[in-house]
């Protein structure tokens, strides 16, 4: 692959880095909704809102949903609900651009997840990622950025990407046996019964329906409707590693987004951020073997 393919973008990767570009904005939305609302009740909020998008243009296949397909959305809801509602909640406490970062762990993590519960020991390369991204995560740490400890926001943010990435691996462990349109309403749906029960044990109160709370919830519910369907369009013509690229965007322009609301990370913390990205690209790519070009792909499993 030429330098300058590499600078070239299809029309799809056009609309991902688009979407990418969003995406890293909604984490400075989220952080905005939690002085209007308390974490549980938002995430159940914005995946009903979600679920019923996704719903409205999967009805005509709603009919044929089997066991397997429920089972599957239910326990990949279950690991969304707990991903989002703690990232949220960490944002309470910790900048925007430091919980974009740490969210963007899940991706060495998975490998790391799979070795522990499925027993597939990860590549070099994913060794090399999940190093990277460790010290990454120390150097972003702190309440300053000044020293290498975990805060309680950054704990709590650190696990709900632990979440996210078993969602990664559910999600792998059910494709080609599931209707995507189905298990996606399904899944959603969950999420939302899930985060809004979760109100009860966390003591939360529904608050007052402000318009700057539904809107940013529905903005979001929609977009994550939205995001999902266009990622599944677009990846049809995008290969993985071009698209992990893309993805790992998302981190750096939160940052940016944070940086103009007024957000200043330290330099520590800033190079721990260069570090995650780099392990997270690192992570998602290996060398072929001898006997082929010395290019990089996308590791599975």
């Amino acid at each position: 692959m030429s330098f300058t393919r590499y600078l070239s973008f299809t029309p799809q990767e056009a609309l991902l880095i688009l979407i990418t570009m969003f995406w890293g904005g909604t984490f400075l939305a989220v952080q905005y909704a939690m002085t209007v609302s308390d974490p549980f009740f938002f995430v159940g909020l914005r995946f009903a809102t979600a679920a019923l998008v996704v719903g409205l243009f999967s009805i005509k296949s709603l009919s044929g949903l089997t066991l397997l397909e429920f089972k599957a959305g239910v326990v990949i809801g279950i690991s969304i609900a707990i991903g989002y509602s703690l990232q949220t909640w960490g944002l309470q406490t910790i900048p925007s651009s430091k919980s974009a970062f740490i969210t963007a762990m899940y991706v060495p993590l998975v490998p790391l997840l799979q070795w522990i519960c499925l027993g597939r020991m990860p590549g070099l390369m994913s060794w090399i990622g999940v190093i990277l991204a460790f010290f990454g995560l120390l150097m972003l740490a702190g309440p300053e950025g000044t020293r290498l400890t975990l805060g309680a926001g950054e704990i709590i943010t650190l696990i709900g990407a632990v979440a996210i990435a078993a969602e990664i691996i559910l999600i792998s462990m059910f494709a080609g046996r599931v209707d995507i349109k189905r298990v996606t309403v399904v899944q959603l749906a969950t999420a939302s019964a899930v985060a809004f029960a979760a109100m009860i044990p966390a003591e939360e109160s529904i608050p007052p329906l402000s318009s700057q709370l539904i809107i940013v919830a529905l903005g979001l519910g929609i977009f994550s409707a939205i995001i999902q369907v266009t990622m599944n369009w677009a990846q049809r013509s995008v290969s993985p590693t071009r698209a992990t690229v893309i993805y790992t965007g998302e981190p750096v322009w939160a940052g940016i987004f944070g940086r103009m609301a007024g957000e200043r990370l330290p330099v520590l913390a800033l190079v721990g951020a260069a570090l995650i990205v780099l392990g997270v690209l690192v992570s998602e790519l290996k060398l072929k073997r001898k006997g082929h070009k010395n290019t990089v792909t996308p590791e599975n499993g």
